[in-house]
C-alpha cells in the first residue's frame, strides 16, 4: 500500500480486476455488487439502539429481520464503543453475544461478525460459528488477536482508531503531511504488512477508515472525500450509520431520524469504490446500494 496521493482526475488507481474478501463461510465477489453489514448491539448503552436488543429473543429476531431484508453479514457487538464509553469484562461481553452467535448460526447461513477487541471473544464466537471478527483496535489491543484469526481462518476488518474509546474524541490531532487520510493510510500499509507475517490470509483482510474514532467533523469528512485513495488492493468498510457527524452537518439530534442521510453516503460511497457498508437501517441503504450500482 503506497503513500498517500492527492486525488485527482488523472491519476489511474491501481484496482484488482476482481475484489474478493474471504471469510471462513465463504468469499464476497466485491468488485461491483455492494454487501450491507447489518448492526446489532446487545448492549445497554450503544449511541443508537443501546438497550433494544439486550434480551436474547429481541436479538436473535431482530437478527432474522435484517437478513430477511437484505443484510449479508450480521455484525455482533456486546461492547460500547461510542465516544466516553466504558469498558466490559470479559465474561459480560461472552454472555451478551456468544449464547446469540450460536443460536443464528443454527438458524441461518448469514455471515457473523463479532465485534470485539478481546481474543477470547473473537476465539468463543468463532468456535460458536461466527465467520468475521471486527475489531475496532485494528487488532493492536489484545496482542493474541491476530493468531486468533489467522488459526480460524476468519475474515479480518482492521479499524484505525487514534486513542481509545473513553478518550478518543477529547483532541484528535494529526500532523505532518497528508494529515488524516495519510495517517489513516500508512497505519492501513503498516497493519497489512504485520498481519500478513503473523499468518493472516492477505485476501481476509478488509480496512475501516474508522469514521468518528479519534476524528473532528473535518477529518471525518476528509477521509470521506478521498475514499478512493484510502482503498487501494483490500477492501474498505464503511461505517457511518447515524454518527454523530450527521447531526453536526443536519442538526438532526435523534440517531434514528439519521438513516437518510445514512443512505445518501452510502451511495456516494459506492461511486468510489466502497462495496462493504456497515448499518442501522438494512433495507434503506440498500435500496441506496442497488440503485448506485445501477448508476455506476
Amino acid at each position: 500500500m503506497g503513500a498517500f496521493v492527492e486525488p485527482s482526475r488523472e491519476i489511474d488507481y491501481f484496482k484488482p480486476s476482481v475484489m474478493i474478501w474471504k471469510t471462513r463461510r465463504r468469499s464476497l465477489q466485491l468488485t461491483r455488487r455492494g454487501v450491507v453489514m447489518g448492526i446489532l448491539n446487545t448492549t445497554p448503552d450503544s449511541f443508537s439502539d443501546g438497550g433494544k436488543h439486550v434480551r436474547a429473543a429481541s436479538a436473535l429476531s431482530y437478527a432474522h429481520q435484517m437478513v430477511k431484508e437484505g443484510a449479508e453479514i450480521i455484525d455482533i457487538g456486546g461492547e460500547s464503543t461510542r465516544p466516553g464509553a466504558a469498558g466490559v469484562d470479559l465474561a459480560e461481553e461472552i454472555q451478551r453475544t456468544i449464547p446469540l452467535i450460536h443460536s443464528l448460526r443454527n438458524e441461518s447461513e448469514v455471515l457473523i461478525s463479532i465485534d470485539t477487541s478481546k481474543a477470547s471473544v473473537a476465539r468463543a464466537a468463532l468456535e460458536a460459528g461466527a465467520d468475521i471478527v471486527n475489531d475496532v483496535t485494528g487488532l493492536r489491543g489484545d496482542p493474541d488477536m491476530p493468531r486468533v484469526c489467522a488459526d480460524y481462518q476468519a475474515g479480518v476488518c482492521v479499524m484505525h482508531m487514534q486513542g481509545a474509546p473513553r478518550t478518543m474524541q477529547q483532541n484528535p490531532d494529526y500532523e505532518g503531511a497528508g494529515g488524516v487520510v495519510a495517517a489513516v493510510q500508512s497505519f492501513f500499509a503498516e497493519r497489512f504488512e504485520m498481519l500478513v507475517a503473523l499468518g493472516v490470509d492477505p485476501e481476509a483482510i478488509c480496512f475501516d477508515p474508522g469514521i468518528g474514532f479519534g476524528k473532528t467533523l473535518e477529518h471525518n469528512l476528509e477521509l470521506l472525500r478521498h475514499l478512493e485513495a484510502l482503498q487501494q488492493d483490500r477492501p474498505l468498510l464503511l461505517g457511518v450509520s447515524r454518527k454523530s457527524m450527521i447531526s453536526a452537518l443536519t442538526g438532526e439530534n435523534d440517531p434514528e431520524q439519521r438513516d437518510v442521510a445514512t443512505a445518501t453516503i452510502t451511495a456516494l460511497a459506492y461511486r468510489d469504490g466502497i462495496r462493504l457498508h456497515r448499518v442501522h437501517n438494512v433495507s434503506m441503504n440498500l435500496q441506496a446500494l442497488r440503485v448506485a450500482e445501477a448508476l455506476a
